[in-house]
């Protein structure tokens, strides 16, 4: 059987505590995959995770299979049944991505899944995750100065969600103005992205901005449109079953019941 192709990068980083939960959904079961070859998602990330992993160590001047190592770790770290697990693959991917920035300064991509992989360690942890936000945060700025545009702006999507979901001062660097920023740079940068404008919606209605979450409907329900002609085929099924779901929610909390007449029930 030859192994499916692996995929394109897809969206942001994973949660770091109970209080960014919805960074969670941004883990592995978001990526693209495919069933062309018969493997569930389990399967298929730890074959890419044992192949990336091959690959860097024989390779290991190499800084672009230090961050796609660094990638395989935060999938497969994703599907950790422990936090033991979970911590250990992704050290891996923290060590691989760090060599790859050593390697290659320039390198957008190994600082994006360097701060992907803090993420992942993060979630096995209590008060000690906090300390790790500010890393995070550092290597989604570099990231960011590098390539904008890398895994469809996924340095401000991520950012954005940092932003938003991390404790405020003094206790963290959460912060709703720049989460507002990013997550709209990230929009501005790859609109169709499906990740990018749901996210933003999601958060103009935590923010309980219900009219600016509702007056985007029309548009972003066209972008869809548009996105699912582009994103199309078993690469992208699991991510629009997600997006399909959060989209659903989203119109039924920005919906407006239509008002009826006291006569209508009679």
């Amino acid at each position: 059987m030859q192994p499916c192709p692996h995929p394109p990068a897809a969206s942001g980083p994973p949660g770091v505590f109970p209080w960014m939960l919805l960074l969670l959904l941004l883990g592995s079961f978001l990526r693209p995959t495919t069933a062309s070859c018969g493997e569930s998602p389990e399967e298929r990330y730890r074959r890419l995770y044992q192949t990336e992993k091959r690959r860097w160590e024989q390779s290991n001047t190499n800084a672009e299979a230090g961050w796609e190592f660094a990638r395989a770790c935060f999938d497969w770290a994703d599907l950790a049944a422990t936090d033991g697990q979970r911590a250990r693959i992704a050290q891996e991917g923290i060590v691989a991505a760090r060599h790859a920035v050593e390697l290659e300064p320039g390198s957008a991509p190994a600082r994006y899944y360097l701060g992907l992989n803090l993420g992942q360690l993060a979630q096995t942890k209590l008060l000690g995750a906090l300390k790790l936000l500010d890393e995070m945060e550092s290597a989604w700025k570099q990231s960011l100065a590098l390539d904008p545009q890398f895994d469809y702006a996924g340095a401000h999507r991520s950012l954005g969600l940092l932003y938003r979901d991390a404790p405020g001062w003094p206790a963290s660097l959460g912060d709703r103005t720049k989460a507002r920023q990013h997550l709209r740079k990230a929009v501005a940068l790859s609109p169709d992205y499906p990740d990018n404008q749901l996210f933003l919606l999601e958060s103009y209605l935590k923010w309980g901005e219900k009219k600016a979450a509702a007056d985007e409907i029309p548009a972003i329900e066209e972008i869809l449109k548009s996105a699912r002609t582009k994103l199309s085929g078993d690469a992208w099924v699991l991510s629009w079953r997600d997006w399909d779901q959060r989209w659903e929610k989203i119109k039924a909390k920005t919906s407006v019941p239509t008002a009826t007449s006291p006569r209508a029930s009679h």
